[in-house]
């Protein structure tokens, strides 16, 4: 019982340091309690350490040192080294999650703990969206160096990310549901995690379906909603033969469907579309900073690359290309950070590095049912948030790793 707790607690701050309110305010402290509590963990382990997951997990940590050392000498612009901590922060933190998790007795111990952790998020976020309309009145604003957001006694949180913390539908105003996180985004995300589980992995509850789906629906993201499509229609195709049940499934998704196109075109052609220009930019201009610097990218010290993208002008004619399906880039250049973190690992470690992480977090061993449609999830998540060098996506990159040098390491032992 008291390991069930530990491991549920430490999934919670995992999930909470990749977009969680908890670490943006006290992002320090935060880790450093962390870092405690899985060390303090280990002594609630039933059974003794396993010699293999401990040397292949050593050589993960050595090996991911090594790229991010490499990546700070060699990067094009010189980088800070108190920025490159950061990382090797988060490189050590997800390396002993992950190798805290794998030395438990139950190979689903750390699916179980998610599953258990998303569930709470969820039903923070529902309670969080009803609460707002009974508390409208009672919010107090809390700021942090990069962040500020609505609060109620620190229970619930509404953004004021991009000034759209309110939805006017039908003359009344519902928030833009963030639940524990900084943004919507980060929310959706997550909770088509927590969807896909259901249906991959556990038990398929259709009241909690539901639920999930309504969650989605009150973030308001034109990428949850694709994301939510997307899942529906793959596992509709691999469970539905009768073709009543596939009317009745297209009846499902026209309401999603529809939302989800006029939340589109607004993004697009709208009110929202500073928010499509500026996912449009970062998906572009970092690729296009990678082709300049293709071995060692320009660093990954975010003000560093903040400034190289300030003075960085894509020297291509882009929008003749985007104009042929009805796309206009209208931003040429800016100094804030990417919400692509996969465009900005291209951008700020190169080519041959980015490319071996991407294919490490393709080659995870955590979620092993519908890996395709898990990596497309995670994928698609990162590409939308700058999130990938957070420990919750990092543990995935780690968990490639880990199986390569497990293997090695379990050969050895046979020798």
């Amino acid at each position: 019982m008291k390991t069930r707790i530990l491991n549920n607690i430490i999934m919670f701050m995992i999930i909470s340091s990749t977009g969680g309110l908890l670490f943006v305010f006290n992002r320090n402290l935060s880790f450093l309690v962390l870092a405690c509590i899985i060390i303090f963990s280990f002594f609630f382990l039933k059974h003794r350490i396993k010699n293999t997951s401990f040397y292949s997990s050593l050589l993960v940590l050595f090996v991911l040192f090594s790229l991010f050392v490499f990546n700070f000498i060699f990067a094009a612009n010189p980088q800070s080294l108190t920025k490159y901590l950061f990382f090797g922060v988060t490189i050590f933190t997800s390396v002993l999650s992950l190798f805290y998790y794998n030395n438990q007795e139950s190979k689903t111990v750390f699916i179980n703990s998610l599953y258990f952790t998303l569930k709470l998020v969820l039903f923070q976020a529902v309670f969080s969206f009803i609460a707002y309309f009974f508390v409208t009145d009672s919010l107090f604003l809390i700021t942090s160096e990069y962040h500020e957001t609505l609060t109620f006694n620190y229970l619930f949180h509404y953004s004021l990310k991009g000034g759209a913390a309110v939805i006017n539908l039908f003359g009344i105003d519902f928030p833009r549901n963030a639940g524990m996180f900084w943004e919507a985004g980060i929310l959706q995300g997550y909770l088509n995690l927590l969807f896909f589980l259901e249906l991959s992995v556990f038990n398929k509850n259709r009241k909690l379906l539901a639920l999930i789906i309504l969650a989605i629906l009150t973030t308001y993201s034109t990428t949850g909603l694709l994301l939510l499509l997307l899942q529906i229609v793959y596992f509709s195709y691999k469970a539905i033969k009768s073709k009543i049940k596939i009317i009745l499934l297209i009846i499902l998704i026209t309401p999603i469907y529809f939302i989800f196109n006029a939340n589109l075109n607004e993004k697009i052609y709208g009110s929202g579309e500073s928010s499509f220009q500026k996912r449009l930019f970062d998906l572009t201009q970092p690729f296009f900073i990678a082709i300049a610097n293709p071995l060692t990218g320009v660093g990954l010290d975010p003000d560093r690359f903040q400034d190289t993208r300030e003075n960085f002008y894509i020297n291509s004619d882009l929008n003749s290309s985007l104009s042929k399906i009805g796309v206009e880039q209208k931003v040429e250049t800016t100094s804030k950070g990417s919400t692509n973190s996969i465009m900005y690992m291209l951008a700020g470690m190169g080519f041959p590095i980015a490319l071996l992480l991407i294919y490490m977090f393709i080659k995870q061993q955590i979620v092993i049912n519908d890996r395709l449609m898990w990596f497309i999830l995670t994928f698609a998540f990162v590409m939308s948030e700058p999130l990938l060098f957070r420990p919750f996506f990092f543990l995935f990159i780690i968990s490639g790793f880990n199986q390569v040098f497990y293997k090695i390491t379990s050969h050895k032992k046979l020798l």
